[in-house]
């Protein structure tokens, strides 16, 4: 019986008005990415601006891809997408920090995971640039995450708080000048407590890591050591080393602490990660509070402030608020990776919810004393 004879495949259909007009889209957005990630690594140095660069040279092979699928430049070509523009323009104005949580999140949106056209090796550099930009961006809020978490709990404290303060306060029918001096004493009262607290916190988190760090306390009596009998091995142990590695380097350590070995010794320590950065510095963090409570406790009063009363002076404080509730979630629904519309209205509802409990409590007691 003979052999089945081999099928051909079938011929890749020619592409479309609408296949290339896509390419075009795509031309446009690798473009645009390979110079965002020039401009960031325009300000950045060493390993960094070397990724960033990596980066931008891989964008452009996939601009070459679709440059050779549409035969050249093209003689007219799309407009950039939104969010590339934003991207761009953002890159120019704001940290980088921030410009990498949103490029974070477009990476993560891969279009070739679908794409016929693109080749397979395409498709896994978008998945690997998204990892390789969530890295970097992971590096810059270890840097800034000890004060930036008490900046904005500090100021979304203040706007929840002192919104419920001055809304429960005003539905009891109280003077409008009783309520700006409620305002003012939660603002001081808040901002006080925030900083004191965030302090203590701080100060007790880097006392604590420190207490756990290794330290050069032994240094000194390496070289009287026993080569054979010892117990430096333990502390290698101690720090996730195997036992048997930890022998050898307790061994070459006290080699050369008595000159047996001329080779430098290594002494840094295993497993203990450099958690200060993390947590921040304790008077930054208390200044940060205090200032960031404070501003956002002031904005429910200002309607107070500027001689508005009643139901003018409540609404206007909950357009405010609410506004300034909605910039604080999305922004850290954008730095920390996540969707900013639903961080924004997430912390919109808890704002208004806790305004409209203590409003009811505030109606209700004005009943009661009336």
């Amino acid at each position: 019986m003979s052999a089945p004879a081999a099928q051909t495949p079938a011929p890749t259909p020619a592409p479309s008005a609408r296949d290339r007009r896509r390419w075009a889209r795509f031309l446009v957005d690798e473009r645009a990415e390979a110079r965002l990630y020039r401009q960031l690594a325009s300000r950045r140095t060493g390993e960094e601006r070397a990724i960033l660069e990596s980066l931008a040279d891989a964008e452009g092979r996939h601009e070459a891809h679709w440059l050779a699928l549409l035969g050249g430049e093209p003689k007219r070509l799309p407009r950039r997408s939104l969010d590339t523009v934003v991207l761009g323009w953002m890159a120019r104005r704001f940290g980088w920090i921030f410009v990498l949580a949103l490029a974070q999140n477009a990476e993560r949106r891969s279009p070739y995971d679908d794409e016929p056209f693109a080749t397979a090796a395409m498709a896994a550099d978008e998945k690997i640039h998204s990892e390789v930009i969530r890295t970097l961006a992971a590096r810059g809020r270890r840097r800034l995450s000890g004060t930036f978490r008490a900046a904005v709990f500090g100021a979304n404290d203040g706007l929840v708080s002192n919104l419920a303060l001055v809304m429960g306060i005003g539905a009891t029918g109280v003077a409008s000048q009783f309520v700006l001096f409620s305002g003012i004493a939660g603002l001081l009262a808040g901002a006080l407590s925030m900083a004191a607290g965030e302090f203590v916190s701080v100060r007790s988190q880097r006392e604590l890591l420190s207490a756990t760090e290794p330290n050069d306390d032994a240094h000194h009596a390496l070289s009287d050591l026993d080569l054979d009998a010892n117990e430096l091995a333990l502390v290698y142990r101690a720090r996730g080393m195997s036992e048997a590695d930890a022998t050898a380097r307790a061994r070459r350590v006290i080699r050369v602490a008595q000159g047996i070995e001329t080779a430098p010794a290594i002494t840094s320590p295993v497993g203990v990660p450099d958690d200060h950065e993390v947590v921040g510095r304790a008077w930054g963090a208390a200044i940060s509070s205090f200032l960031f409570f404070a501003s956002g406790a002031i904005i429910p009063v200002l309607p107070w402030m500027v001689g508005l009363s009643g139901l003018a002076a409540v609404i206007t404080a909950l357009v405010l608020v609410g506004t300034a509730l909605m910039l604080t979630g999305a922004t850290v629904g954008l730095l920390s990776g996540g969707p900013p519309l639903r961080r924004a209205l997430r912390q919109l509802g808890i704002g208004f919810g806790a305004a409209a409990v203590t409003y009811a409590l505030g109606l209700l007691f004005g009943v009661t004393l009336g």
